[in-house]
């Protein structure tokens, strides 16, 4: 009923939404605000390690010479699974969602903070689910033994 929303927002797009929600969660209901000690050093080092993630999944795209595009899996060519894609499924998305934590981080608004979650909640139906059901119809049994040996982590 809902596949209608499957691969229709870029992943980045969905961030920025969340980015502005939290924002706006944030100046709207500052009493859910708390005071965190070093806050912007903090969030900074978790946004770095969030951009680190997705920078060594892309990285890790390029070396495959396979697309990176999220909105086109035809132009999937080959089954990554060297690199970041040792331990993660999914460390760009993943990437996203630990910047995303970082930015709640500094805005330190507890209720900001769910937008992290309807974050993961929204890539995992509409974005994730519809790539593996490409993987598995492009690499079949490779990408089955993949999934049984990597953990999503998103």
């Amino acid at each position: 009923m809902m596949q209608w929303l499957e691969l229709k927002i870029p992943p980045v797009g969905v961030a920025l939404i969340a980015v502005g929600m939290m924002w706006v969660t944030a100046w709207a209901v500052p009493s859910l605000s708390v005071l965190l000690k070093h806050r912007a050093i903090v969030a900074g080092c978790v946004i770095l390690s969030g951009v680190a993630l997705g920078l060594a999944g892309i990285v890790s795209f390029r070396r495959a010479n396979t697309s990176v595009h999220p909105m086109r899996l035809e132009l999937t060519s080959s089954l990554v699974t060297g690199g970041i894609y040792r331990v993660s499924r999914n460390p760009m998305y993943l990437g996203i969602a630990v910047g995303l934590l970082g930015w709640g981080i500094y805005l330190s608004n507890i209720v900001a903070l769910a937008f992290v979650v309807a974050f993961i909640a929204y890539m995992n139906r509409f974005q994730i689910l519809p790539e593996e059901r490409n993987l598995k119809r492009q690499f079949g049994e490779q990408f089955a033994n993949y999934k049984r040996q990597v953990r999503r982590w998103i």
